[in-house]
């Protein structure tokens, strides 16, 4: 269900593999083991959740797991903590009545974190690791009988020991220039990912499984848990930054009680985006998620769920790396207009207020978004903003760069707005006519020329007298500017004339205050 959900949704693209591997199950994880060995680990008393900690614990009920460092396997093996990382039966080798205590102790075993940065480190282990999780996978998968507490505990140290550890991200300051997509750059892959994608996959299944109940697993997924998961999201490697946001949505999906923390801290990281760092990876992905969500959004919609359009949505437009996400962000603020059309006043003076002034392409990303609001906006919605509105497209058709006031021009091929504006043409055509004229007269780009002319041709199909009063009285504008042209040189003529004359005879040049035009108004 939830992938048919998100192949609705618009996706970031990657120029990355999505996932590693062959032999592929889902997300391209291999589901069967090749070898028939699996892996355990000879205790010497104490489980490894001795160690050191993985991150900060947050204050969670349960403690989170303790990362084992592989120099612990064979460096002091009477150190108490691990004495070899060997092979033991697999799952089939064992008796029904004893697999949930082998499920557990592989558990363990895989909470040892190996050092993926040198190739040739630890080769045997890292393979004995990997074909643990495989079984591991697939036990999980097939499983056919409720989860008890004590392996849900295990699932979530043994996935927190993995995956909750410090990014290091690529410096990001010369990213971004003049909204081009920063995936231009090859991103950074994690080295460690044979083992990340598999307790990723394992830790998806786990959650989606029927077998899960989530009135116990709350007390272990809890609200720390949930903010580690979060802060992964700022991942360089976009195939991490793709299971994070499947687990997640299966997150919200199944831990009601969850919800609404889960829309808050959300909520915390695109502030500190948007007002903040203007620097985040997943805020894709992010988007992703809540477009689902919104679009389950029951009617009328609640006041809190349009406080996140107006204070988040709508100011996501600002930062400079719109480009990264502007995909995922017109699906969501079109889905509110789709739920509640009273809402498109609100989103177009929104997308007015950011409207890039300097920024070419964002100003291009704008209107094909623009387009997108105005198909779901409705007449009494649009007679509300439409003054402004076509003030900016009129900037816009005049605009030196082709592709702007081509995309503008574009509005016009869509059989909606055309009825918009022709039911409101008294008011559009006066506010929009000095443009078309000015682009009919002197664009310089053929393109913009004759789709210029396939507007006007518009208007005056349906209203030519309309279209007559309004060139009238640009040609009496005109005439008027010529004049103001006229004395405004005159006037600093004269200042010239005064200022020679003066200097030739030593004294101060004095200026009187200029006559003050009546106003219009």
């Amino acid at each position: 269900m939830f992938n048919k959900i998100f192949s609705k949704l618009p996706r970031k693209s990657s120029r990355g593999p999505e996932h590693g591997g062959s032999g592929k199950g889902h997300h391209g994880v291999t589901t069967s083991s090749k070898s028939s060995d699996s892996v355990t680990v000879s205790q010497g008393g104490t489980r490894p959740g001795n160690s050191s900690v993985a991150g900060q614990n947050h204050g969670n009920r349960v403690p989170l797991p303790k990362v084992l460092n592989e120099n612990n396997i064979h460096n002091n093996p009477n150190n108490g903590i691990l004495a070899s990382y060997e092979a033991l039966p697999a799952f089939r080798d064992v008796p029904s009545s004893e697999k949930t205590t082998l499920f557990v102790k592989k558990l363990i075993m895989c909470s040892v974190v190996f050092d993926f940065t040198d190739p040739t480190k630890h080769v045997k282990e890292k393979e004995i690791k990997r074909q643990t999780l495989v079984e591991l996978l697939d036990y999980v998968t097939s499983a056919n009988a409720k989860f008890a507490e004590n392996v849900m505990l295990e699932v979530v140290k043994m996935v927190s020991a993995n995956i909750f550890r410090t990014l290091s991200p690529q410096p990001r300051e010369n990213k971004i220039v003049d909204g081009v997509d920063v995936e231009e750059e090859e991103p950074s892959m994690d080295p460690a990912w044979p083992h990340l994608q598999i307790v990723y996959e394992l830790f998806l299944r786990f959650v989606a499984s029927p077998e899960l109940d989530p009135k116990l697993a709350k007390r272990y997924i809890d609200q720390s848990f949930i903010l580690k998961l979060l802060d992964l999201f700022d991942s360089e490697d976009p195939r991490e930054r793709e299971y994070l946001k499947m687990t997640l949505h299966r997150i919200y999906g199944k831990f009601m009680a969850h919800r609404p923390f889960i829309r808050k801290a959300i909520n915390n990281v695109f502030f500190n985006f948007i007002f903040e760092t203007e620097k985040h990876n997943g805020i894709a992905e992010f988007l992703e998620i809540l477009g689902s969500i919104i679009n389950g959004f029951a009617l009328p919609l609640k006041e809190e769920h349009k406080l996140f359009l107006v204070r988040i949505l709508i100011p996501l437009h600002k930062p400079k790396c719109l480009a990264m996400y502007h995909q995922q962000l017109s699906y969501c603020i079109t889905q509110f207009v789709e739920k509640d059309c009273k809402l498109a006043d609100t989103i177009i003076r929104g997308l007015l207020k950011y409207w890039p002034i300097t920024n070419s392409s964002k100003e291009v990303m704008f209107l094909g978004e623009l387009e997108e609001v105005l198909e779901a906006t409705q007449p009494p919605e649009f007679q509300r903003c439409m003054v402004p509105l076509f003030r900016r497209i009129a900037r816009c058709l005049n605009s030196p760069h082709f592709q702007v006031a081509e995309r503008a021009l574009f509005l016009w091929n869509n059989d909606h707005i055309v009825n918009l504006i022709k039911q409101n043409r008294k008011v559009i055509l006066p506010i929009i006519f000095p443009a078309l004229e000015r682009n009919a007269r002197s664009h310089w780009n053929q393109a913009v020329h004759s789709l210029t002319l396939n507007v006007r041709k518009i208007f005056n199909d349906v209203d030519a007298d309309l279209s007559k009063e309004c060139l009238q009285k640009f040609e009496e504008d005109e005439s008027k500017e010529d004049e103001v042209k006229a004395g405004r040189e005159a006037t600093w003529n004269r200042l010239e004339e005064l200022a020679m004359k003066k200097a030739a005879s030593g004294e101060a040049v004095l200026i009187g205050k200029a006559p003050t035009r009546p106003s219009a108004g």
